[in-house]
């Protein structure tokens, strides 16, 4: 993998941080296609994760924080997803990080993997959160296609026991790259959900 997944992550949070800018108090309690989710535990899970990511960015601790964060009320979601994505970005300025080996929840890898890895998991999550609140923004399908590319590279194409992700569903004929990317993370639109 010889793209550098810095400039990506660093679009694909700041268009999840447009996304989060949008959802209204009403809707925080609404299904989103993580079914285990509604839009609250989405952002919560989101601001932790990008809390993770800025740890592992500068050290190898985020394997033990929390998947959820439990310190942001209701109408602080916005800013504190920006708050964590600036860290997060910041962490993994240095090439050298980005060539070295670091831990993160699922093993030992190159940083490039996993900040690869962490490019695909905030897109997936902004399609999930967009799905939820009425799709308000259009999304870059650029970041969709190099989220797509990189979770096929990591998931194989059946049951995926121990992983965060279902088995791959069909993706509608027609399909853009943030549905395929969906469909290959087990994902259906809430329409067809």
């Amino acid at each position: 993998m010889s793209t550098d997944p810095r400039p990506l992550y660093a679009r694909a949070t700041a268009q999840a941080a447009r996304l989060v800018r949008t959802v209204r108090p009403e809707q925080l309690a609404a299904p989103t296609p993580c079914a285990e989710y509604d839009v609250r535990a989405l952002l919560s899970h989101v601001v932790a994760g990008t809390r993770r990511i800025a740890v592992v960015g500068e050290s190898d601790e985020g394997r033990s924080l929390p998947l959820f964060a439990s310190d942001v009320p209701d109408d602080g979601w916005a800013d504190a997803y920006d708050e964590s994505r600036e860290l997060a970005v910041k962490a993994w300025e240095s090439d050298e990080r980005l060539a070295s080996t670091v831990r993160v929840p699922w093993g030992e890898m190159p940083g490039r993997v996993a900040l690869s890895a962490f490019v695909m998991e905030i897109v997936a999550h902004t399609w999930d959160l967009s799905e939820a609140v009425g799709r308000p923004l259009p999304l870059d399908p650029e970041l969709a296609e190099f989220s797509l590319a990189t979770a096929r590279r990591a998931l194989p194409d059946g049951p995926r026991e121990g992983r965060p992700f279902d088995a791959p569903v069909p993706a509608p004929e027609g399909a853009g790259a943030y549905d395929r990317l969906a469909a290959w993370l087990g994902r259906a639109p809430l329409s067809r959900a």
